[in-house]
């Protein structure tokens, strides 16, 4: 062992009743560089799980990647293309897809004795995901579907059905503004509650061949494709493979067809997590500094207390450089009993929070009912080590001191 680090050692170990005071300013140096280690795995945590949320949110409501026809419509009454595309198999293969599924959509008005309120229809077929919405349903059960037979049920939202002072298993009629005007009837079979009321209120889910008959489709046409991939991280790199696959190929009616991605369709939102990225790195550099500022002043008291170690070392023949490095081990010994105890203030609240919700939110401004709450050991591990290499650093400019006093003055130094 150094002896630097032995010496540093036996100073961080060592208390006495005359350094009473001493010890407790470093303790208070000490905490906060702990509460601001905490506050910042909390703000990671808090945005990595609300960005994670809201994505999953809007991802359940469409797909990370669509595919429609490319054409200057931009209502939910759009032109068919065919489902029986030769891209298929091939963006299949595509590393990172999860599923590919059809889907159509129609507008129309819910008339209930007292209210009317518009709504798109969301036809899907049996091979539709439903792990979003069966996460989030809250009464009744999903639409089951097959080919043969065509369903009558629906699934709507809980703030449709308060909307319409409706409930599970009645009956309602959907109008539909068209030549001529048409009126389907529907059984709710289930309600879901996702938190997104803008979306909750928009859409409801029946069977895609409703659409086609109100359309007079083909059983072969859709509205578009949905593609859903494993890793959002991976979104950029196999929406251009997607591209590659089925961006060149023409529909019957000699248009191409149109590949957006989640973020091109729900840019408002996006445009408000990336703000929200913008804050965090605000408040980690805010933190940063705090427990830089803290840590300084701790460490200058450090040297005002050991003023008469420092006239000794240097009678003793130690090199400024050597007694640089005892105070600067003295200090990394202090930095990592803060990033202890910040670790277990920080991810402690992060766990009771997780697992408890007891912070909760108004699900109608934030989307979510409750702090969301995403622990990543990366982040936490590149926090912990951003934070040790933040504050040695602000002690380089300090430590020149050590090298200014007198070992005459330090010897005599009360």
């Amino acid at each position: 062992m150094r002896t630097e680090f032995f010496i540093a050692k036996r100073f961080f170990t060592y208390r006495s009743q005359q350094t009473v005071g001493f010890h407790s300013i470093i303790s208070i140096a000490v905490f906060s560089v702990s509460l601001s280690l905490a506050v910042m795995l909390l703000s990671v945590a808090i945005v990595t799980g609300f960005k994670e949320q809201i994505r999953n949110k809007i991802v359940g409501f469409g797909s990370h990647i669509t595919l429609t026809n490319y054409d200057l419509n931009v209502s939910y009454e759009t032109a068919p293309v065919d489902k029986n595309q030769p891209f298929i198999k091939e963006i299949q293969k595509i590393q990172g897809i999860k599923h590919i599924q059809i889907f159509a959509t129609k507008a129309g008005i819910i008339k209930t004795k007292n209210v009317m309120q518009g709504v798109v229809l969301k036809g899907i077929d049996q091979h539709f995901n439903w792990d979003f919405f069966k996460m989030h349903l809250a009464e009744g059960e999903i639409l089951t579907l097959n080919d043969s037979i065509t369903s009558k049920n629906i699934l709507i939202s809980r703030s449709l059905a308060n909307l319409l002072q409706l409930k599970l298993l009645d009956s309602l009629k959907i109008y539909f503004i068209q030549n001529p005007p048409r009126i389907r009837k529907f059984k709710i079979s289930g309600i879901f509650n996702t938190g997104m009321e803008e979306h909750d209120k928009l859409f409801a889910f029946v069977d895609i061949s409703h659409i086609r008959k109100l359309n007079n489709w083909t059983n072969s046409q859709v509205s578009g494709f949905e593609i859903l991939i494993n890793h959002f991280e991976n979104l950029d790199p196999i929406t251009q493979e997607v591209y590659e696959a089925a961006g060149y190929t023409f529909t019957a009616e000699n248009s191409k067809f149109k590949i957006a991605t989640i973020k091109e369709n729900f840019p408002q939102l996006f445009d408000w997590l990336s703000l929200i990225d913008t804050n965090v790195w605000v408040i980690l550099g805010l933190m940063t500094l705090v427990a830089g500022i803290n840590i300084i002043s701790g460490y200058l008291i450090l040297i005002l207390e050991r003023t008469k170690s420092i006239g000794i070392f240097k009678t003793l023949g130690f090199s400024n450089r050597k007694i640089k490095n005892i105070f600067l081990s003295y200090a990394f010994f202090l930095v990592i009993k803060s990033l202890f105890w910040g670790n277990v203030i920080g991810i402690g609240i992060c766990l009771i929070q997780k697992f408890t919700g007891i912070i909760t939110l108004d699900a109608a401004t934030y989307y979510v009912n409750v702090v969301p709450i995403e622990l990543n050991f990366w982040y936490c591990l590149f926090l912990n080590l951003g934070t040790l290499i933040a504050t040695l650093t602000f002690l380089v400019l300090p430590s020149i001191m050590i090298s200014k006093i007198s070992p005459i003055k330090a010897l005599q130094f009360q």
